[in-house]
């Protein structure tokens, strides 16, 4: 089974702020309006989905082990939730090949809030990549989390390399999100087997790589027969020449995190600093142009082979 925020039942890191939520839901005082944000793949989906739990799971058989911080996959309200049928549980998330959370989403959510809750409990709305929702989903949502319902709360993951308006961090409270090194080589060893962390290759070892970052370069090496030991600029070209972008969404709308990785090493070696940063910031733009207005990538990363990797 593929491990994802909705069925990873054990919680590393976090252990403190996990409690301080815990203790601010149990007194009453739990924002009904909280914006996650981190970088991608630090665990911020994992959190909420484990708070999701303690709160859903309180007078269940098999709630949540506050010691270890472990959901029991034989909990009831575990198993209605990572598969999406939990009747007080709301997902909204852009998880297929868009690029944006449509408006429908969030009529679609917002009249569910306005039912009756099932057995008088609180209702969870999990918006995951807020930074996807287009002009009119924001216009909306920001109506119906201006003054939600009783015992509704919305928990919003934010991807910080991405900005988000303004309009939306005024109405909600923010956390931010950081992991302790060694807490991430743990989840990165939970995720991934300690094998391949200890061969992989160490361009992609940055100290900028989340967990998540980590787990999905993995399947991207599993599926396409990849060795874990590859240099990101021999990966890069693998990419382009095989056109592994087109068939892969990580790999696709995360072509910048290689990028990154790419020039981050060459800065380390490379004399004219000035002409890196230029190619870098151009490329990104450019990736990012695509990506945003769904674009093919594929002439972008022909000119990024011809004068960048092929030098």
């Amino acid at each position: 089974m593929i491990i994802t925020p909705s069925n990873n039942c054990s919680l590393i890191g976090y252990n403190k702020e996990f409690l301080d939520f815990k203790k601010l839901y149990d007194n009453d005082n739990l924002p009904n309006k909280i914006i996650f944000s981190g970088i991608n793949g630090i665990g911020k989906s994992t959190f909420v989905y484990h708070l999701a739990n303690y709160i859903f799971s309180k007078d269940e058989v098999d709630k949540y082990n506050l010691v270890e911080n472990i959901i029991s996959d034989k909990n009831r309200s575990y198993n209605l939730v990572s598969k999406n049928l939990h009747p007080n549980f709301f997902l909204i998330s852009n998880t297929d090949d868009k690029q944006s959370i449509s408006i429908s989403k969030i009529r679609e959510m917002i009249n569910w809030t306005n039912k009756s809750s099932f057995n008088d409990g609180c209702k969870i709305i999990l918006i995951d990549n807020i930074e996807f929702l287009n002009n009119n989903s924001i216009n909306a949502l920001l109506k119906i989390i201006e003054e939600p319902n009783h015992k509704v709360f919305f928990f919003l993951i934010h991807n910080n390399k991405i900005k988000i308006l303004d309009t939306i961090k005024s109405r909600c409270i923010k956390f931010n999100f950081f992991l302790e090194n060694k807490d991430k080589i743990k989840i990165i060893n939970s995720l991934c087997g300690e094998n391949f962390y200890s061969n992989l290759n160490s361009d992609f070892k940055n100290i900028y790589n989340s967990p998540g970052d980590i787990f999905n370069i993995q399947n991207v090496f599993k599926s396409n027969n990849i060795n874990e030991d590859i240099s990101v600029d021999n990966f890069l070209k693998l990419i382009i020449e095989k056109k592994i972008y087109k068939k892969d969404f990580f790999v696709k709308y995360n072509f910048s995190l290689f990028l990154e990785l790419y020039f981050n090493k060459l800065m380390n070696n490379y004399k004219y600093k000035n002409k890196l940063y230029f190619l870098y910031k151009y490329f990104l733009l450019k990736i990012n142009d695509c990506n945003k207005y769904n674009l093919d990538l594929e002439n972008i990363l022909i000119e990024f082979n011809g004068s960048v990797l092929s030098e």
